[in-house]
């Protein structure tokens, strides 16, 4: 079989799955065909979607790849769906990226670095598959310890961890204060009258 059918047989089973699907995954299902040709069909297709600018893209996502809609066309995208974007309070946003930053992470240590409870945040997090349980802290009372899950990745778009800005990137992103090179006023001294009485 040629390698322009190999690619076609490849895009066709990315199409019709809705999640990523790992290199591993492909061999398993596609046996007759060697695992270096299988990244190589992989690789010429996301090239080809990107030159092409075409409406959807290959990408490496979750440690698999997918078909996905280019991100600059979610808002007409969501049309469809007359759906809003995810939305995040700001409270599960910091302690996703407490729990994204820092993992393996404890409940107690996330609460340490907010500042504040977030048992709630953290059960919601769970709930929406997010966060994941990675197992229990080797101390004292066993605490659950906390990390990103797969779903987190897709979510955010992420190939891997690895991925995630780093804290200069994050700092570049943040415009610069205004104010910053004003030089202080001078405060006049003003002589306090004595109370009466």
């Amino acid at each position: 079989m040629s390698a322009k059918s190999l690619k076609s047989i490849v895009e066709s089973i990315l199409f019709v799955h809705d999640q990523p699907l790992t290199l591993d995954r492909l061999a398993s299902i596609l046996e007759e065909f060697e695992r270096a040709d299988l990244r190589a069909a992989l690789d010429e297709l996301i090239e080809e979607y990107e030159q092409a600018e075409r409406g959807i893209v290959l990408t490496q996502v979750a440690g698999g790849y997918q078909l996905r809609s280019r991100p600059e066309h979610g808002d007409f995208v969501r049309r469809l769906n007359k759906t809003k974007g995810v939305k995040f309070s700001q409270s599960a946003l910091e302690t996703l990226a407490i729990v994204a930053y820092r993992q393996p992470i404890t409940r107690a240590e996330v609460e340490y670095l907010r500042g504040v409870d977030s048992g709630g945040v953290m059960k919601s997090l769970l709930e929406k598959k997010l966060l994941r349980i990675m197992g229990k802290k080797d101390v004292p009372g066993k605490p659950l310890i906390y990390g990103t899950s797969r779903e987190f990745l897709e979510l955010f778009g992420l190939k891997d961890l690895n991925q995630l800005p780093t804290l200069k990137e994050i700092q570049e992103l943040v415009p610069p204060d205004p104010f910053a090179d004003q030089p202080a006023l001078p405060l006049e001294s003003v002589e306090e009258e004595p109370l009466p009485g």
